[in-house]
């Protein structure tokens, strides 16, 4: 298989030489192959978020490198890999701009990566693709293009961010806690419009996620990352046949650490 994402001796150090100094990252190693449903889950502080941040570039990594499908892009700026990284944050304001409509919101995703270039309005054509899309959130946002997207609820927001996100497939698709400030009813909706949208469009994933459940239930693989290092790695048939109790079994073996299940379902 190919690699769709490579990072080689990953490191990130916060407030380097000062007595803040943070050594969040030490040196990850880690492939990602095309298609890969990666799951990433670990305790408050292991780096999980530095992890995702370095790899669409929100800050320099300051030493390693990072290739995207065989392109070395660790000095890339985060606008730039944005051509090709799509991210859905926790809080769905940061995927989507409140005052426009929902199918203006579509239209700057649509357009993601491509030259800028002056036209006229949302022509009828591209307006046929974002009802079709908007049908199969089955969320009924298909007959309210027009409706500004701040009106919208927290779980619909969500939805119409994870739409946008890969409405034009990206290379790959980051997801940082897409689903922890939502109600667990709602949470259960994105997380499996997640999981069949990236299924149907084999898109190569990583998700964050703070519950081991859904780390467990959701992809073909699962990273488990503690004091900037990823402990645990498991695919395929391991994977699947996993329990919670295996999970931190697997941890305290790997790190030399047991934690407790809570410390990781609440971080």
């Amino acid at each position: 298989m190919d690699a769709a994402l490579e990072l080689k001796q990953i490191h990130k150090i916060f407030e380097a030489g000062t007595v803040n100094e943070n050594h969040v990252l030490k040196g990850i190693d880690f492939t990602v192959q095309k298609g890969d449903f990666i799951t990433v889950i670990g305790g408050n502080g292991a780096g999980k978020s530095t992890f995702l941040n370095s790899i669409a570039g929100s800050f320099p990594v300051d030493e390693g490198t990072i290739l995207l499908d065989g392109q070395d892009i660790t000095h890339t700026p985060a606008y730039e890999r944005a051509a090709h990284i799509s991210r859905v944050f926790q809080d769905a304001k940061m995927g989507t701009a409140t005052r426009l409509t929902i199918e203006e919101n579509l239209a700057v995703a649509w357009n993601r990566g491509k030259k800028r270039r002056f036209a006229w309005g949302i022509k009828e054509a591209q307006r046929k693709v974002f009802k079709e899309e908007l049908e199969k959130l089955d969320l009924g946002l298909e007959d309210r293009l027009k409706m500004e997207v701040g009106l919208l609820s927290g779980g619909q927001r969500q939805a119409l961010t994870l739409l946008m996100a890969t409405l034009v497939d990206p290379k790959l698709l980051l997801l940082d806690e897409h689903t922890a400030a939502l109600d667990p009813k709602t949470s259960q909706m994105v997380l499996d419009l997640t999981d069949r949208i990236v299924q149907e469009k084999q898109l190569t994933t990583l998700m964050i996620t703070h519950n081991m459940e859904h780390a467990i239930q959701y992809g073909n693989r699962l990273i488990m990352m503690n004091n900037g290092q990823i402990v645990v790695d498991v695919s395929g048939d391991e994977k699947q046949q996993l329990t919670v109790p295996d999970l931190l079994a697997l941890f305290k073996q790997n790190s030399g650490n047991a934690v407790m299940e809570d410390a990781l379902l609440l971080s």
